[in-house]
């Protein structure tokens, strides 16, 4: 990584290409999502060691319970069985590990999992790591708005309260800055419902490497892409 780039701030990944990878190999689609997994450790511990303060990453939408059934039984199993794997390097690393999304649709191990992630790394002061899970941005704002209307209704809150700042302090991602670089493996070019609020802002990058392919080296020339571009955040900057 060169000494002089300007390196984001959040980066958000959308970790796709699992099933192509397994395929490609003669494998089952699931085989792909273990792959893809494991390589999350890979990329954060690099993340962290470059100076990123916040990562994060979309594992598993509320639109991808539409998929086949034996897929999703495995993607609810794969966090209780990749947690158990890294659990220890996990706590004696510098990653704080939180999770976006729903809580209500996942198995009460998972979620007791979850909560026993975040508890072993709330201390820790190097990368934040967002897992997003049964996340959406759509279920997102929604969730948010029903709040803010019932903190409205209460007495919590006024209507005239309500800016960008106090929208903010209702979604998932309430502590964590907006999102500097989205990067989208596997080729596609699409936002997926990821994160819309905070990558107001964000710049886009699309690579053809599948997820887990994406190594240092890929993450290094996205951030480079990204170091390169002019950010106006819809004003002018002088030359």
């Amino acid at each position: 990584m060169q000494n002089d780039l300007n390196i984001p701030t959040h980066i958000a990944i959308i970790l796709d290409g699992n099933g192509r990878w397994a395929k490609k190999r003669g494998m089952p689609r699931v085989y792909g999502h273990r792959k893809g997994a494991y390589n999350i450790s890979n990329i954060a511990q690099y993340a962290d060691e470059i100076g990123i303060k916040v990562m994060s990453i979309y594992c598993f939408s509320t639109e991808n319970w539409s998929r086949p059934g034996d897929e999703v039984t495995y993607l609810m199993k794969l966090p209780i069985r990749y947690f158990s794997r890294y659990k220890e390097k996990i706590k004696n690393s510098n990653i704080k590990v939180i999770f976006s999304g729903r809580r209500d649709h996942v198995s009460e191990k998972l979620n007791t999992l979850m909560d026993e992630i975040v508890e072993l790394t709330k201390d820790h002061v190097g990368l934040i790591l967002n897992i997003c899970f049964d996340y959406g941005s759509r279920d997102e704002l929604v969730r948010a708005i029903k709040n803010i209307a019932n903190d409205i209704i209460s007495n919590k809150i006024t209507i005239s309260d309500i800016d960008t700042k106090l929208i903010n302090s209702y979604l998932d991602t309430k502590n964590l800055p907006d999102v500097d670089l989205l990067i989208r493996t596997s080729g596609e070019q699409r936002i997926s419902n990821f994160l819309l609020w905070q990558i107001a802002y964000a710049e886009l990058y699309f690579t053809d490497v599948l997820w887990p392919d994406f190594d240092k080296i890929e993450l290094d020339k996205a951030i480079i892409s990204y170091s390169n571009r002019n950010r106006r955040f819809g004003g002018l900057k002088e030359k």
